[in-house]
């Protein structure tokens, strides 16, 4: 189900509009709760601008599956569909959601994972970690805006095309209910009869009146 989360925009349109900041240290371990009660959900990762990735699906019914196998090494799964990050690094940080594997799919309350270091400049947008310099291209109000955007023209594409089925509908009905009426109607299945016949009646009272006309 990977491929259809994001072709179809519905993580877009469908995630919660609430995020959790959840502050760790590099190096640390890190779990992560799912607040969606069902049997088995998908955890994904997004780290803007780059699209999201599945991590894994984990089931209370089946074993855990993973995505690509370096993940195994990284995340695994505890009770209740919680998340554990093993040995948090730079490349870690990012929105987390789970996700059921129903259609249409619905989605946890998305976590931010941030570092908490001395040395952070939290004012601007890079911060420097060590020897790395970290850019904040994750900034909350700017994910809810887009995510408002993106549903917005989900929902648009979405009306245009309920009401192109409607108007399908209505005039395939409207033509079936005419040609039932044409079937019925016995004027309306010989529209033409009459009108070639009028003329042939008309010019034999016009050519009687002429006769007469010349036998006088």
């Amino acid at each position: 189900m990977c491929g259809v989360y994001f072709t179809d925009l519905l993580i877009w349109c469908q995630s919660a509009e609430t995020l959790t900041d959840q502050l760790t240290d590099l190096g640390q371990n890190v779990t992560i709760n799912c607040d969606v009660d069902v049997k088995e959900v998908n955890w994904l990762l997004l780290k803007l601008p780059d699209p999201p990735f599945m991590i894994l699906r984990t089931s209370t019914t089946s074993a855990t599956f993973y995505y690509n196998k370096i993940f195994r090494q990284k995340y695994s799964v505890q009770s209740k569909h919680r998340l554990f990050i093993n040995n948090v690094t730079l490349d870690d940080l990012g929105l987390y959601y789970c996700v059921t594997t129903d259609s249409p799919p619905k989605y946890s309350d998305g976590t931010r994972l941030h570092i908490t270091d001395p040395t952070l400049n939290l004012d601007s947008k890079n911060y420097t970690v060590g020897n790395h310099t970290v850019v904040k291209c994750i900034e909350k109000d700017q994910s809810h805006l887009l995510i408002i955007l993106i549903s917005a023209v989900f929902n648009g594409v979405l009306i245009i095309v309920i009401i192109g089925l409607v108007k399908v509908f209505v005039l395939g009905s409207k033509r079936t209910r005419d040609d039932l009426k044409r079937s019925q109607d016995p004027h309306l299945q010989q529209p033409q009869v009459l009108d070639l016949e009028q003329p042939q009646i008309l010019s034999q009272v016009q050519v009687k009146q002429l006769r007469l006309t010349q036998s006088k």
